[in-house]
Parts: structure tokens; C-alpha cells; sequence
């Protein structure tokens, strides 16, 4: 057995796959962690929630691993993206397809522990991540479509946890894919350049010059529509204290955009890490302080 070629395989499956880049995977956790302990009214189950938690690793591995295979042809003119590993030819087309069918089929094994309505639901989460990638060559909206595949763990966090799909999950799945257009769309204004003279589409591009001003109004929403989950949630003055950091760091994201410069707006998506940090402290936090 070459164990020097297992080794380099592994190595770069993990590339491909991002995991020494987590902060797709905290995006994607933060809203699935939202829905789990609202849905769970502070305390949801344990099983459920490692579900959940092993099923956004995986998600996220293979909407990576389909993102770069749908973007095979372009990524290597954009400069941020020329050394991943499909693009620089260390991992083949067809090794990657392979990949995405195993991750896939192993977070649907976890699925298959869970109820029926969640089942019928991660089908169409599964569509959503290999649908999304192909979205930037038709459409200047992916990061919509990101902000869907993204959400989609919120309404089956619901029906895991309570076996139904209340009105407040799908206002939580509105709140995240307005989280995710803002985030993806500052991601985007770093590749602005490069996608231009490719021909790739994005809100960074549709916005133009209102890019900032747009992002800001997004912003105000996702805020607004939190605070409305909030109330629907009966969730109380510690949460609201989540909120209000929350939009503390919008406001340092706008600042940190105000230039447009790429690496600025690279530290703005980053900081959205802490963005939804913050609203599931105050969730936690009000839950934890009724007991």
C-alpha cells in the first residue's frame, strides 16, 4: 500500500474540501445553532443537535468540493483562487464528483436517523448546494442562492427538533439568506476585479457603485428581521443585547468597506463570524437565564 500517495490524496481531499479554512463552516452552523435552541426552547436534543453539527461539516465539504468543480474553467484566472486544488490539477474533475457523492451520502445517513418531514427536507438542501455553484453564470443573484442553501438547515433544524415548520423558522431562514447575501456579497467585491474581465456574475457586480449603501440596507433587514424572530420567539432583553452587538459590528463592517479595498473587505466577511457569534450568545444567554 503507497501510503505517501494516501497521505497526498487526504491532504488534498482537505484542501478541496476547505477544511483548513473554517469560517464557511461557522457561517453555516451559526443559523443551524439559531434554529436548534429556539426550536428547542434552550435545551435542544442531543443527538439532534450532533446531527446537525456533523451534517454542516459535511454540507459545507461538499458544497466546497461542487463549488470548485463548477468553477474548474474559471478558477484559474482569478488570483485568490488559482492553487485550489481542482484548478491547479492536483485533484481531477472526476475525483471530485466522487468526493461530493460520498459527503454527501454520509450526511444523508445521518439524516436517516432523524423524522420523515426532515428527510423529505434535506432532499431538497442537497439540490440547493449543487444547484447554487452553476448560479453565477446565469444569474447576478448566487449570493441569494448561497443565502438558501445556507438557511435550508433552519427549517429542517425545526422539523428535527418539534416535527413541524412553524412561521418563526421561516422567518429565521429569511434572516439568514439576507446574512448571507450582506456577507458574500463584501466576499464578492474582493474578486470584483477578476470577475469582471471573466464574465462571472455576482451582487457585488449588479450593485456597482451602490454596493455599500445596498449592503447596509440588507443589513438593517437581516437586524430587523431577527428582532421580529425575537418577538415571535419570546425571546427577551439578553437576546435583544446580542442584537444590539450585533449591529454594532454591521457598523464596523461598513467601516471596514468604506475604502472597497479587497483585503478590507475580506476583513469585513471574516468579522461575520463574530456577527453571528453574538446572536446566538443572546439566544443562549436569555434561555439560560429563565432556568
Amino acid at each position: 500500500m503507497d501510503w505517501t500517495r494516501i497521505k497526498d490524496r487526504a491532504y488534498q481531499y482537505a484542501l478541496l474540501m476547505r477544511l483548513d479554512r473554517p469560517i464557511g463552516t461557522f457561517l453555516l452552523l451559526w443559523p443551524t445553532c439559531w434554529a436548534l435552541w429556539i426550536a428547542g426552547e434552550g435545551s435542544p436534543d442531543s443527538w439532534v443537535t450532533l446531527v446537525f453539527v456533523l451534517g454542516v461539516v459535511l454540507m459545507r465539504s461538499a458544497g466546497c468540493v461542487i463549488n470548485d468543480y463548477a468553477d474548474r474553467d474559471i478558477d484559474p484566472h482569478v488570483r485568490r483562487t488559482a492553487q485550489r486544488p481542482i484548478a491547479s490539477g492536483a485533484v481531477s474533475p472526476r475525483e471530485a464528483l466522487r468526493l461530493f457523492v460520498v459527503l454527501c451520502g454520509l450526511a444523508f445517513a445521518l439524516v436517516l436517523t432523524l423524522n420523515w418531514l426532515t428527510i423529505g427536507l434535506s432532499v431538497v438542501g442537497v439540490l440547493l448546494a449543487a444547484v447554487y455553484p452553476f448560479t453565477k453564470r446565469h444569474t447576478y443573484l448566487p449570493q441569494v442562492f448561497l443565502g438558501l442553501a445556507f438557511g435550508w438547515a433552519v427549517p429542517m433544524a425545526f422539523a428535527a427538533q418539534t416535527g413541524s415548520v412553524p412561521p418563526v423558522a421561516w422567518l429565521l431562514l429569511m434572516a439568514t439568506v439576507l446574512w448571507a447575501t450582506a456577507y458574500d456579497t463584501l466576499y464578492a467585491m474582493v474578486d470584483r476585479e477578476d470577475d469582471l474581465k471573466i464574465g462571472v456574475r455576482s451582487t457585488a457586480i449588479l450593485f456597482g457603485d451602490a454596493d455599500r449603501v445596498i449592503v447596509g440596507l440588507i443589513q438593517a433587514l437581516l437586524l430587523v428581521t431577527l428582532w421580529v424572530v425575537g418577538q415571535r420567539a419570546q425571546l427577551g432583553i439578553y437576546y435583544q443585547l446580542g442584537l444590539l452587538l450585533a449591529a454594532g459590528l454591521v457598523v464596523y463592517q461598513q467601516y471596514l468597506i468604506r475604502g472597497r479595498e479587497p483585503q478590507a473587505c475580506m476583513r469585513a466577511f471574516l468579522n461575520n463570524n463574530w456577527f453571528g457569534l453574538a446572536v446566538f450568545a443572546g439566544i443562549v444567554l436569555d434561555y439560560w437565564m429563565r432556568n
